[in-house]
């Protein structure tokens, strides 16, 4: 099946990638356009999922994005790789908890190649080193259509989360790969790419 893959070296604004990927959406509700897997960072962005809570935000001159992705609130900055996707589960299979496995399997295996041993936690939707999470995924899906994506930090400045209450959890709950391992050579986005395509093409 075709998956057009986009790489963007500069970041994108919230906002933009919004836009972008709910008019992927309504292509593939007309078949008139392929799959997606896009891979980017985003500058500085708060965004509030469907569980949110205002008692969440501890810093409340910071900027919320209001979003129709599950979860909770939860951030993005520079250092933080963003893979989102538009996956048509009508010429699939029409299973979300497969979907979100494959996901977790590819961010385990991911990490994995930079020898950071993670998991996934059937409570609390992410990919965990020890106690500490490094990946969180939030989902939409429409008529069998699944969008958003899953990110990862990467080297992230992880005192950003300090100013809310980031997936429900305490801020000292959050890591990063650089964390993990201090300084590394990165070549994250072909070998992400190629292992969440290997997975997704079970579906």
């Amino acid at each position: 099946m075709s998956i057009q893959i986009k790489k963007s070296k500069r970041a994108i604004s919230y906002n933009y990638a919004m836009k972008f990927l709910k008019k992927r959406v309504e292509e593939i509700k007309r078949e008139s356009a392929e799959e997606l897997i896009w891979i980017l960072e985003h500058p500085i962005t708060y965004t509030s999922g469907i569980r949110s809570k205002k008692s969440e935000i501890l810093d409340k001159k910071i900027r919320i994005i209001k979003t129709n992705r599950g979860g909770k609130i939860t951030l993005h900055n520079p250092g933080q790789k963003i893979i989102y996707f538009v996956i048509d589960l009508n010429k699939r299979k029409k299973d979300i908890r497969k979907l979100i496995n494959i996901i977790e399997k590819s961010i385990i295996e991911f990490l994995k190649e930079y020898k950071i041993n993670s998991s996934a936690d059937k409570k609390n939707i992410g990919i965990w080193v020890k106690n500490k999470k490094i990946a969180a995924i939030g989902l939409k899906v429409t008529r069998w259509v699944a969008y958003h994506g899953f990110s990862i930090n990467v080297n992230n400045n992880l005192n950003d989360y300090k100013k809310i209450i980031p997936c429900g959890l305490s801020n000292n709950r959050v890591t990063s790969m650089t964390n993990e391992l201090g300084k590394f050579k990165i070549n994250i986005d072909n070998i992400l790419i190629k292992i969440f395509i290997k997975n997704i093409n079970k579906l």
